[in-house]
């Protein structure tokens, strides 16, 4: 199988040394030949970046550049010689962490272009519904946890999320929309966080589901008319924010009243797991991890 090759701006984030430095040492030093694409970008493989880490390394020690371009024979004859990094992307859960790590060294630097960069990366390498498991909604995830810890400021979260929310409507473009089974999905009243709902949308369209996807912040009534007049076979909720258990059960309770007798009605999202008594008392079903999704197609 080819090497797996990048973008420069996906190698700058891999190898920590930023794309001017990466030019610079090429037009200089001549330390790196990248291939190029039939549109004329510069692609490097894993052994460059492994090269460019090298570098930086001997940089950062105080080796001048033009010293270090000196060792270039010794360096590439011990990267030769070292085991192969290289994996198959699809089905290597390395490959995909160092995808995630690079759009992650992006968020801290606010570099907005460089996540965009590594997420198209990945959807350029993988299928839709691998892109969106092995990559977008873990780097989501993480980002969100990084967020609540404080080591990632709201600004860095956002410039993500965006990235992420933009690929995560583009591949649902893409997405089968014809399946038989009818589901529709909508975020309680008061929730603005839709990432994981458009995931959800993304999954059961793959499928074999017809999606109608209603988004943030639907009132009760407008769900309930919705939902009559399209006669689906589930409905998908989604509930990120806690407002605590009381807040919770009144508005589940109040969306469930809205919708026509004997409509499944599956609840996710950190909220719902976090009252999943309630979610279960109130006649619902709880959605918390991936073996629901053998119920849900199922039913």
């Amino acid at each position: 199988m080819a090497e797996r090759t990048y973008r420069i701006h996906v190698a700058a984030e891999l190898s920590g040394v930023r794309v001017e430095l990466i030019r610079a040492w090429e037009r200089r030093y001549g330390v790196l030949q990248p291939l190029r694409t039939p549109a004329g970008y510069r692609v490097y493989t894993e052994r460059d970046v492994a090269l460019l880490k090298r570098l930086k390394k001997l940089t950062d020690e105080g080796v001048a550049i033009s010293e270090a371009a000196k060792l270039l024979p010794q360096l590439l004859e011990e990267l030769d010689a070292a085991p192969t990094a290289t994996e198959d992307v699809q089905g290597s859960s390395t490959g995909l962490e160092f995808w995630r790590d690079a759009a992650l060294l992006a968020a801290e630097a606010y570099d907005q272009g460089g996540v965009s960069a590594v997420v198209d990366e990945v959807l350029s390498a993988l299928p839709p519904l691998k892109a969106f498991e092995g990559v977008l909604a873990p780097l989501q995830r993480e980002v969100g946890e990084r967020w609540h810890t404080g080591e990632l400021s709201v600004a860095q979260e956002h410039l993500v999320t965006q990235v992420v929310r933009a690929r995560l409507v583009s591949l649902l473009h893409g997405a089968p929309d014809s399946g038989r089974r009818h589901a529709v999905l909508a975020c309680f009243p008061d929730e603005e966080h839709e990432l994981g709902l458009l995931g959800v949308a993304l999954r059961l369209r793959h499928a074999g589901f017809r999606v109608t996807l209603l988004g943030q912040r639907v009132p009760a009534l407008d769900l309930g008319r919705a939902v009559a007049s399209l006669k689906p076979e589930m409905v998908g909720l989604s509930a990120i924010t806690n407002h605590g258990v009381e807040v919770f059960r009144d508005t589940l309770s109040q969306l469930i009243r809205a919708l026509p007798d004997g409509v499944p009605v599956w609840v996710g999202g950190a909220a719902a797991v976090a009252h999943s008594d309630t979610v279960v008392r109130l006649g619902a079903r709880l959605f918390s991890d991936e073996d629901d999704w053998v119920k849900v197609l199922k039913e």
